[in-house]
C-alpha cells in the first residue's frame, strides 16, 4: 500500500458492550487519509458509541483499532491527543468564564507546554499569537475577547472546533458538528469542515443524512449497532437497505 491508500484509522471487528446491551457489534471500516467521511445513521443506530470508541473515550469490548498502521486499541484517551487525533463533541464543551481568545490558548498551551520550561516569554507569545491564528481560521477573530457564554451556539461549536486543532491533529473526529444549529450557522459550520479537510483527515459523525451527502467522499452507515454499507454518496443513495432504514428520516 501506498500513503494514500494505507488507512490513516482502521477499526477491524469492534464491538462495545454495556453489561448485556451490545451498543456495537462488530464493525469494520478503514477511512482513507486525507478524506472527508462521514458516520451517518439513524439515531440509536451506535453512532455516538462508536464516536467514542474511535476517540479513546471508551475503549472496545472486541476488536482492534489502528491509526496509521499502529495498533491503538486499548490506549488511554489523552494518548488519542498526542499521537494526531483530536475530537469536538455534540455537547459544547468550552469553557464559559473565558474568553474565546483564552479558550484556544488554553488549549494550544496544553500541547506546547514543555517549552515554557525553556523559554517562557517566547513561548507565551507564540501559544498567544496561535490562538489568534486557530480564531481567524474558525471565524472568531473578531470575537476574541468575548466571553464564551456570550457567543451564539453555532460560535462556540466554532470556538470548540478551534481548540481541537490547536492540539495540530491529523485526524479531527466530530460528533454531530451541526447539532441545534440555525439553517444559518449549519451552513457556516459544513463550510467550515469542508475547508478544514482540505488540510487533515476529517470524520463526522451525523444522523442528518442529505446534511453530509454534498460535502463528503465517503459515508459509512450504522443500524443498531452493526455496518449497513459504506461507499460513495451516490453508492449509499442506491442502495436499497440504507433507503428501507431511512424512510422518512432525514
Amino acid at each position: 500500500m501506498n500513503a494514500a491508500t494505507t488507512p490513516i484509522l482502521e477499526v477491524e471487528g469492534v464491538s462495545k458492550h454495556f453489561g448485556r446491551f451490545v451498543a456495537l457489534n462488530q464493525v469494520s471500516a478503514r477511512f482513507l487519509p486525507n478524506k472527508l467521511s462521514a458516520i451517518i445513521g439513524p439515531n440509536g443506530a451506535g453512532k455516538s458509541t462508536f464516536f467514542n470508541v474511535l476517540s479513546g473515550a471508551f475503549p472496545p469490548t472486541a476488536g482492534r483499532m489502528k491509526f496509521k498502521g499502529r495498533d491503538i486499541t486499548g490506549l488511554k484517551q489523552h494518548e488519542f491527543a498526542r499521537i494526531g487525533i483530536a475530537k469536538s463533541f455534540q455537547i459544547t464543551n468550552v469553557f464559559k468564564q473565558l474568553s474565546a481568545h483564552e479558550n484556544v490558548r488554553v488549549a494550544a498551551q496544553m500541547r506546547h507546554a514543555r517549552y515554557e520550561l525553556l523559554r517562557p516569554r517566547a513561548a507565551m507569545q507564540a501559544v498567544a499569537d496561535r490562538a489568534d491564528e486557530l480564531l481567524l481560521r474558525v471565524g472568531l477573530g473578531a470575537l476574541r475577547h468575548r466571553p464564551a457564554a456570550d457567543l451564539a451556539h453555532g460560535q462556540q461549536r466554532a470556538l470548540e472546533v478551534a481548540m481541537a486543532l490547536a492540539a495540530e491533529p491529523e485526524l479531527l473526529l466530530m460528533d454531530e458538528p451541526t447539532a441545534g444549529m440555525s439553517p444559518e450557522e449549519t451552513v457556516v459550520m459544513m463550510d467550515l469542515i469542508t475547508a478544514l479537510a482540505q488540510e487533515r483527515s476529517v470524520i463526522i459523525v451525523e444522523h442528518k443524512m442529505k446534511l453530509v451527502m454534498g460535502i463528503c467522499e465517503r459515508l459509512l452507515v450504522l443500524h443498531h449497532g452493526e455496518f449497513l454499507a459504506e461507499g460513495t454518496p451516490d453508492e449509499i443513495k442506491a442502495n436499497a437497505e440504507v433507503r428501507r432504514v431511512y424512510l422518512g428520516q432525514g
